[in-house]
């Protein structure tokens, strides 16, 4: 039997980060992870040829300007480096002409002016009330313990930008869009931003994620060498700390004596003693109806547990071993296409997208292929052999698909849809320019993270319903939870998934401050700010 102060149920991004800050405060922290690597969504693999890396899940970092780990850690001193392309987001049209969302708000609105001068300056407007929402609510948000819905309208209510948050709040993606926006082609696109990372195009109640997401659309940041040097640095900053992680482990149970969780029993029998804490980084279904157990929970807590709602549909990736980069026939306008960081393909209209949707939520594929895409060697040469480039398309899939979604003719056609698609807008992507490809379904997904259920990135809906103070529950929401010494701090923790870096972190506040350990870190700037004003 081994033991340790700390015990955490996998080596996510969460789950690392978490373990690095406790580490750190001098606990003797554990790190047990399922699969033989760290790191979760955190992946970047060799799937198609020899020195072509492909980052398999996780690739757009979109808090690196806000997460806090990155100076308190000083992941820097592990060789860490982020690249924010000038050009962040491109939609090319069939006619030639491109849409185009820079870094620089300027450019962005000289590209929207070309479709509409007044679309442009209502995007100058959103702009605007998106970055003052970020910066004064949304972002400090993320890494301050979430507050009940009533109490934290009426903290809202009581600053300008509080009460604009709520207005857009009360409204669905398409509201917003259709309120503010003429253009058909500048409605695509700001409805995909808005929508892409699972919000229902037509649901009310998350508007403020849409602040949130078309603030990041200019934010978004690449990994150099790949997603998965950012695990790294994280588990070098947890040994450095005297912290450990396994690899291969295969957990039987959580231990529960008299109520409180003491550790884990491991499915060769051995177990693993926690004297402080055993903290869970996976889904709530694995978390407490696998490992703890209906026996040892309230009979009304485990119910809510078993209504926790997965997203209704995910992502395929198509990883694509390229001879060259495609050249846009939009680029022959704008040279700067060919520099884009992602685009997004096949939507030229605002219907389209919405029928796409729609198609989606009757777990059917639409037969024309739509997505976003990346070619991440083009900023980052290392990511291919030289002269050489990756692809990586991501496209809506539903888990429940009618038909044979895990077999090999399946992805050949997905690929082939794909690969059409952007052939219709790059042409030099001919297929003897593609190399070989690896598609991975949401099918596949749940095969390799298990707490990613039907291919759930974000390890659940958004939802009203499963967000803020409800995510994943009322009790839970702050990291405790009914079992005594149990916390969690996985994507279905308050504030959810995506790699924002908030659950980890919000982990280590709640476990430092219930242990009594003195924290080396200090309160974000931005999080003292915003309780000061009164809005945290």
């Amino acid at each position: 039997m081994s033991e340790c102060d700390v015990l955490i149920i996998g080596a996510g991004p969460n789950g690392l980060e978490l373990a690095a800050y406790l580490a750190k405060a001098g606990l003797n922290v554990l790190v047990l992870e399922k699969r033989h690597e760290a790191g979760g969504g955190l992946a970047t693999e060799n799937v198609t040829l020899g020195d072509y890396i492909h980052n398999t899940h996780a690739v757009y970092m979109m808090m690196v300007d806000y997460a806090p780990l990155y100076q308190d850690l000083n992941l820097a001193q592990y060789r860490l480096k982020h690249i924010r392309p000038s050009l962040q987001f491109a939609l090319p049209l069939s006619d030639g002409k491109c849409l185009c969302v820079y870094t620089d708000l300027e450019k962005t609105c000289q590209s929207i002016a070309a479709f509409s001068k007044k679309d442009a300056e209502a995007y100058r407007e959103l702009y605007h009330a998106a970055a003052r929402a970020m910066a004064e609510f949304i972002g400090p948000a993320t890494f301050a313990p979430p507050v009940p819905a009533l109490d934290q309208v009426v903290k809202l209510q009581a600053t300008e930008t509080g009460r604009e948050i709520i207005d857009f709040s009360e409204k669905s993606p398409l509201e917003i869009v259709n309120e503010r926006f003429e253009n058909e082609h500048v409605k695509a696109l700001m409805l995909y931003l808005s929508t892409h990372w699972g919000v229902a195009y037509n649901q009310p109640g998350l508007g403020y994620l849409v602040m949130l997401y078309l603030n990041r659309a200019h934010n978004y940041h690449l990994v150099a060498g790949g997603t998965h040097m950012v695990a790294q640095a994280l588990h070098k900053a947890v040994i450095e700390h005297g912290g450990m992680v396994k690899n291969s482990q295969y957990i039987k149970r959580i231990i529960v004596e008299n109520g409180a969780a003491t550790g884990v029993e491991m499915v060769d029998g051995s177990v693993v003693k926690a004297r402080k804490a055993v903290v869970s980084t996976l889904d709530p279904h694995q978390t407490f109806l696998k490992l703890v157990g209906k026996q040892n929970l309230d009979k009304d807590f485990a119910e809510r547990i078993e209504g926790w709602q997965w997203e209704k549909y995910s992502l395929t990736g198509v990883h694509l071993a390229m001879e060259e980069a495609p050249n846009f026939t939009a680029a022959a306008n704008n040279p700067d296409i060919n520099n884009a960081f992602v685009y997004v393909l096949g939507y030229e209209t605002m219907q389209d997208l919405i029928n796409d949707y729609e198609t989606l939520s009757q777990n059917k594929l639409s037969d024309k292929a739509a997505f976003n895409c990346c070619f991440p060697s083009v900023h980052d040469p290392l990511q291919a052999p030289p002269g050489r480039h990756t692809g990586l398309i991501s496209r809506f899939t539903p888990y429940d698909l009618e038909g044979n979604r895990g077999t090999i003719k399946f992805k050949d056609h997905l690929a082939e849809q794909c690969i059409a698609t952007l052939r219709k807008y790059a042409p030099n992507v001919t297929t003897e320019k593609i190399l070989w490809n690896y598609v991975s379904t949401p099918y596949d997904v749940q095969n390799k993270f298990t707490n990613m259920v039907k291919g759930s990135i974000k390890h659940g809906e958004y939802a009203p319903l499963q967000m803020g103070y409800l995510r994943p529950n009322e009790e839970c929401s702050q990291n405790r939870t009914p079992v005594k010494n149990l916390f969690v701090a996985g994507a279905s923790t308050y504030p959810g998934g995506c790699v924002i870096w908030g659950p980890g972190y919000l982990a280590a506040n709640t476990i430092a401050e219930d242990l009594g350990v003195k924290k080396w870190w200090t309160e974000p700037a931005m999080v003292t700010k915003a309780k000061q004003q009164g809005l945290l």
